[in-house]
């Protein structure tokens, strides 16, 4: 596309290079009024392409007084690649026809002579070729064109099909944590509710009340995931409520584990940062709860310059912990989650036999897109 410009105008201005060598060729300088309409003829090739009919009938005179009937050719080609009349292309080869057999101011049209019709035949030829052509070349544009839109409706095509593929897969996928997710939590907040008011305990009916709590809470967040996953292929659905800086005091007092929090920021982060932040301290509790029992935990977030630095570090634990199944996916998202933000995530045992990890981002990385 961006040679078209440049060789236009060289293509012209080589028809008219060749046009002109064919006055020459044919045409004596002795002859004004012939010199005059042929040299007319050449350059006329100029404006071919934006008014095509006007200068085809411009090159006629060349063609009806001299021999020199490049440009008339020329002007019929590109009449024919560019016009879809085909009666006017046939008048304009009978014209070309009619007056390449004519030679003014004496005309000769001796149809008694089979030379006559000879010449006939070839003059007509002469004059279909051009058309021939022309009509091929816009033939092939036109296939072009149309190839162009078929293969912009195969990618489309495509994309709905892959489309309709992701929508069912959402929609089993939102079936399966309904009918199994959400029943299997459903009955773990159920069973907690007994122990809960049966127990005699007061710690086991604490603990049962926070096992209850976060089932509950767990199910409100299962069911709006459900509704995201149904909405597919319709209007988009936000993943709301998203979680801020003022909601980790709540989850360190949820967390289940003997935590302390300590922070010096305030509400005005971007939004992504904030999310990051909360996300990264929800991971580190639920590693300390799940691999560190007994162990006690130390949230702090500090707004260094122009860095956020976020620490969570637990002590050694007091109980051997639980085997429980695990995807071994959530450091690995939170790195990933801190990268897109500009930031970095390491994390290592201490020296006391706890675990410490650190997360650090630019105050201002809520420009990069991240994760919901």
């Amino acid at each position: 596309m961006s040679t078209r410009p440049l060789s236009a105008p060289l293509l012209d201005a080589a028809l008219v290079g060749i046009s002109l060598l064919d006055v020459w060729a044919h045409v004596d300088a002795s002859e004004p009024l012939r010199m005059a309409c042929a040299l007319a003829a050449s350059f006329a090739l100029l404006p071919r392409r934006r008014l095509p009919l006007l200068t085809f009938l411009l090159t006629l005179p060349s063609v009806l007084l001299s021999d020199a009937v490049f440009a008339a050719l020329a002007a019929l080609y590109t009449l024919a690649s560019l016009t879809r009349r085909r009666t006017l292309l046939a008048v304009c080869a009978v014209a070309f026809t009619l007056s390449d057999m004519t030679s003014l101011p004496s005309p000769e049209f001796d149809f008694s002579t089979p030379s006559t019709f000879v010449t006939l035949g070839y003059t007509a030829a002469t004059a279909a070729a051009p058309v021939f052509l022309g009509q091929l070349v816009q033939a092939r544009r036109d296939l072009s064109l149309r190839l162009a839109e078929i293969s912009r409706a195969r990618d489309h095509e495509r994309q709905l099909t892959a489309q309709t593929v992701l929508a069912k897969e959402r929609t089993a996928l939102a079936r399966e944590m309904h009918d199994v997710v959400s029943h299997q939590v459903s009955l773990i907040a159920v069973q907690a509710g007994v122990l809960q008011v049966g127990s005699r305990d007061a710690d086991v009916r604490q603990a049962a009340a926070t096992i209850r709590r976060l089932s509950v809470q767990t199910l409100d967040e299962l069911r709006h995931m459900v509704s995201v996953l149904r909405a597919s292929g319709g209007r988009p659905t936000e993943l709301i409520p998203q979680p801020s800086l003022a909601d980790i005091p709540q989850l360190v007092d949820n967390s289940g584990i003997e935590a302390e929090l300590h922070t010096d920021l305030s509400g005005s982060l971007p939004p992504p940062v904030q999310r990051a932040i909360h996300r990264t301290i929800q991971e580190a509790l639920t590693n300390v709860r799940k691999h560190a029992p007994g162990a006690k935990a130390t949230v702090r977030v500090r707004h260094e310059d122009t860095t956020v630095r976020v620490t969570v570090t637990n002590t050694a634990p007091t109980r051997p912990a639980l085997p429980l199944p695990s995807a071994h996916y959530g450091l690995v998202g939170l790195r990933q989650r801190a990268e897109l933000l500009g930031g970095t995530v390491t994390c290592g045992p201490t020296a006391d036999g706890g675990y410490q990890l650190c997360l650090e981002l630019p105050a201002d990385g809520g420009e990069q897109r991240v994760w919901p």
